[in-house]
């Protein structure tokens, strides 16, 4: 039978967290070359890998996991060079005895799970007891000495009067490294580049056309971040000027340092090897 990733239109993913926006805000629904699947990033990653979408937004350690199996689309990345504000790891106990604790980590995400473990470990020479939980903090924090957040949850927990410590993990990795850092990709399956070619192309172009929209006018996402989920627009503004879009040298530098870790750590097999679309595609005219 064939598999989703090889039908038409094909499954695109989409990261249904504000940092992600930009990448699709001016990008239809549904087309006759593609179709928009919506998701957290776990669920985009699990769907990736079975096969039932040809194309997604995913979180970079699931590229890291099985390079061998995708391409990555060029110009398109969430990141950032600094604070990310929207991957936080709240504390309710000081740094050093959260080090020898327990911690709660979303269930949503694997780039930002692995990030942190990086960071406490490496950095901070931490070996602290992990358990995975639903994103609440109150509930995380009930029965362990730190949680990680990300995304809209994160920022919305940010937001409150709770008088923890919080830790922005792309502060801590820019200090750490003095890089930047990728937390999702576009990554294609390569049977999708291989037998829906024009497709992916043409869905390379939307979100290469929405990103560059996006970012030099921010004001429609900022408007809608304020009404759908709270804030100020000067809050939005900030944040969205913050990250960064187009998978630059200092944002492909610091992955390629993430994968390095993951591999001394344990977290991947292999090392893997950024490779792009464009090689791909460039025979067969």
């Amino acid at each position: 039978m064939m598999g989703v990733a090889n039908s038409r239109p094909i499954g695109v993913g989409r990261i249904d967290y504000t940092n992600a926006w930009p990448l699709f805000h001016y990008v239809p629904d549904e087309t006759e070359d593609y179709r928009i699947v919506r998701s957290v990033p776990s669920g985009l990653n699990r769907m990736l890998q079975q096969g039932e979408l040809g194309v997604s937004a995913v979180s970079s350690f699931i590229y890291g996991m099985e390079p061998q199996r995708y391409v990555l689309l060029p110009g398109l990345s969430v990141g950032t060079v600094g604070p990310v504000r929207s991957i936080l790891l709240f504390l309710k106990k000081p740094l050093k005895e959260v080090l020898r604790g327990k911690i709660a980590m979303t269930d949503t995400s694997a780039t930002s799970v692995s990030l942190l473990k990086m960071i406490l470990r490496l950095r901070y020479d931490g070996n602290p007891e992990y358990t995975v939980m639903k994103p609440d903090l109150g509930a995380m924090l009930k029965d362990n000495d730190a949680a990680l957040l990300i995304g809209d949850s994160a920022i919305r927990a940010s937001w409150e009067s709770h008088g923890l410590e919080v830790m922005d993990l792309g502060r801590e990795w820019k200090e750490w490294t003095g890089l930047g850092m990728t937390y999702a990709v576009v990554a294609a399956r390569r049977e999708a580049v291989e037998n829906s070619r024009s497709e992916v192309l043409r869905i390379h172009e939307d979100l290469l056309a929405s990103r560059r929209r996006s970012t030099a006018n921010l004001e429609p996402l900022v408007q809608r971040a304020v009404a759908s989920i709270g804030g100020t627009k000067a809050y939005w503004t900030e944040y969205f000027t913050g990250l960064q879009y187009d998978f630059g040298p200092e944002l492909r530098e610091g992955l390629e340092l993430y994968y390095r870790y993951a591999h001394e750590l344990g977290l991947v097999d292999g090392k893997a090897v950024l490779e792009f679309m464009n090689s791909q595609l460039s025979t067969g005219r």
